[in-house]
Formats: structure tokens, sequence, C-alpha cells
């Protein structure tokens, strides 16, 4: 018999081993989203990040962790209360996750746990060979000055998402876009993002998005004009190895014939795209 899971991964046309288990991935995200709108979650809290943009904005790229924001700070907020209603409804959908916390290094605004499949009730069935592990993190410190919206999900059931307005969240994306640091590494799902956001001619927040160079503090004098913006993400451009870009970003996407063009001047034209409001 069929499960509620094994019905919304009907929807996905996978062909490879990457593409079920990122199938898998999401369908899990959606039933964690399901989960936490039991629980009231949205009332205080909003959804963000390139899962987002995914699940609400047709992005045609699989993420993996899911961001969200606290709408007012608040440090006495815990994540963990909403553990029990998330495992609920993972039960009622034919499967039962386990729920750790992340420990925290250092001081952090950032409230994280790991949702993954119980490893005993875990079933090989979806040919992906590994377990699928979600990220769930939540700001309890954001930078104000965002809107939202409610956005319309279907499955495992109809109910509505808090969400970043799409200004909104093209800033978060800008600024860790800009200020992400991975050592040697890079995040080619940022740059990704960029190019979705430019060729859909989405407006970028300017306004939320220096709040957030503000609290970060990348911001030493107070101000950032428009121009100043555009000439610190042609910097990052210029600064960045594309392959290493082009080579994180792959495992993401089905269409990989559409990196081919990624360069440096490609970017560095669609820095010059960028709409700001």
């Amino acid at each position: 018999m069929n499960t509620l899971i094994d019905q919304m991964l009907s929807r996905y046309e996978t062909k490879t081993t990457e593409e079920k288990h990122n199938a898998l991935h999401e369908v899990m995200q959606q039933i964690a989203l399901a989960g936490l709108y039991r629980a009231g979650f949205f009332e205080k809290a909003a959804f963000y990040g390139g899962t987002c943009l995914r699940i609400f904005h047709d992005l045609t790229r699989f993420s993996e962790d899911m961001d969200f924001s606290l709408l007012a700070s608040d440090p006495t907020f815990s994540l963990e209360d909403y553990f029990e209603p998330i495992k609920n409804e993972f039960i009622a959908a034919g499967r039962e996750v386990v729920i750790t916390r992340k420990e925290k290094k250092g001081k952090s605004n950032i409230e994280s746990a790991f949702l993954k499949e119980d490893s005993e009730s875990f079933e090989i069935s979806y040919g992906t060979g590994r377990p699928v592990k979600i990220k769930i993190e939540v700001d309890k410190d954001p930078p104000l000055g965002f809107q939202t919206e409610y956005k319309l999900i279907l499955l495992p059931f109809s109910f509505m998402t808090r969400c970043f307005t799409v200004p909104g969240l093209f800033a978060g994306k800008m600024h860790a876009f800009l200020f992400r640091n991975w050592k040697t590494r890079v995040k080619g799902r940022d740059w990704y993002d960029l190019e979705w956001y430019v060729r859909n001619q989405h407006p970028l927040d300017f306004g939320h998005l220096f709040s957030r160079c503000q609290q970060s503090g990348h911001i030493s004098n107070g101000s950032l004009s428009k121009d100043e913006f555009i000439v610190m993400v042609k910097k990052r451009i210029a600064a960045t190895n594309i392959e290493q870009v082009v080579k994180d970003v792959e495992p993401f996407i089905k269409n990989r014939q559409a990196l081919e063009i990624w360069s440096t001047d490609y970017f560095l034209q669609l820095a010059d795209r960028i709409i700001l409001q």
C-alpha cells in the first residue's frame, strides 16, 4: 500500500539516483512545513531562502536546508517546541523521523536542528542509497524591514505558509552572495539564484538588504548606495573561480547545459541588470 510520501514522490520525474534523492528531500521538507503550520509556527515566523524559492516560486534547482526568520526578536524562542508536531506529521504520512539539536559553536542567534529519517524505519525504496537529512534554522534576532505573504501548498494537505516576499528573498540571497564565508569553497547555488532573480526581473528590496548589512557589521560607515552595492557584487564575481561555482551547483539541477554560458563576464553583465527598489 502506497504511503502519502509515495504519492507525493509520484509527482516528480526522476531518472537518476541524485534526482530521486532530491525529490525525497523536497517531499520531506513539505511535510515538515505542514507540521510547523499545525503548531502555529507561522504566526511568529516566516520562511525564506532557496528552499522557499524552490517550493513556492518554481526555482529550477533543488535546495537542502530550511531557513526561517522570526517576525520579531525573541531570545527565548526554542525550536524544540515544534519537534513533536513535525514528528507527528511524518507519522501521519507513513514515516518516522528523528530530530536532533545542532550543537552551537560559540554565541549565535540561530536556532538549528537536524531532521532525518529514523535509521530503523528508513526504507531504501527510492534508490537513493543514503538517508535524507534536512537542516532547519531559525533566526531569533533577525534584521527587520522585510515584508511577508502567505503562499498556498496543497500536499500533504492544503495549508498556508508565511514567506518572505520575493524582493526580500532576493535581498537575503545577495547578502549571502556577498558575505557568506565558506573559506576556500563557494556556494554555486547562490549564483544560480542570482541568475534566476535577474532573468525573471524580480526587484531587490534594497532597504532590507541594508538592514542585513548593518546587523552583520558589513557596513562600516553607516551607509550604502546602490552604486556601491553593484560595485561590491562585481568585485565578488571577479574574485571567484567560476569553475568551482559550476561544480557546486551541478548536483542540484537537471539541465546542466544551462551552465555552459556561465563565465565571469556573464555574471558581470547580470550584475548590471539587478533591479533595486
